[in-house]
């Protein structure tokens, strides 16, 4: 396997890289984590043990993605975004190990802006977009648009994020990405 880890970054034993996959500064990389081909980490990067990475992700300066949470191909974080995975954490009683670990899964193609929050037993739908400062407390559909505190749905993208509009019927299209989409009983799928 050939990856870059700068030198100031940390990979711990036990740990997949594939390939084209770069590290940057101050990154740590725990124990048992898989992470997949083409993915970037920025600065100051924590990945907690036993996490598992797809394919051509990208993890933007300082974030954590700890224990319990997985992200499939293809997945944005942006700066500064934050993970969960205990919710109701007590110093005086520490919940550590994954029988405590609240699970967060993040669908193929999602993307997290900077400064959002995602709780913890949670999962995002492909391609959904979860907007700067959002916090997510519930499961997001596939190709919805979340923003706000707590995050509500505003709207529906497609699979390259181009806001869709289902005004004036139940079906638009998505020249980017060359796809059609259809909404029906309140969620949105792509149509073959």
């Amino acid at each position: 396997m050939e990856f870059f880890v700068h030198p100031t970054s940390f990979v711990d034993d036990n740990c997949e890289i594939g390939n084209n996959t770069k590290i940057w500064h101050f990154s740590h990389i725990q124990s048992g984590t898989k992470i997949g081909e083409n993915c970037s980490f920025g600065q100051n990067v924590n990945v907690g043990n036993n996490v598992s990475i797809g394919n051509n992700c990208k993890v933007q300066n300082n974030v954590s993605i700890y224990e319990g949470v997985e992200l499939e191909d293809y997945v944005f974080c942006g700066p500064s975004m934050v993970f969960t995975n205990v919710l109701n954490p007590r110093c005086k009683y520490p919940q550590r190990g994954s029988e405590h670990y609240g699970k967060t899964l993040v669908k193929e193609g999602a993307s997290i802006g900077a400064n959002s929050t995602i709780v913890c037993g949670n999962t995002i739908g492909k391609h959904a977009f979860i907007a700067a400062g959002t916090v997510v407390t519930k499961d997001v559909p596939d190709y919805a648009m979340i923003v706000g505190v707590p995050g509500k749905i505003v709207g529906w993208v497609s699979e390259a994020g181009k806001k869709l509009d289902f005004s004036k019927g139940n079906k638009d299209f998505c020249e980017k990405s060359n796809k059609s989409y259809i909404f029906e009983n309140n969620i949105v799928k792509e149509l073959e």
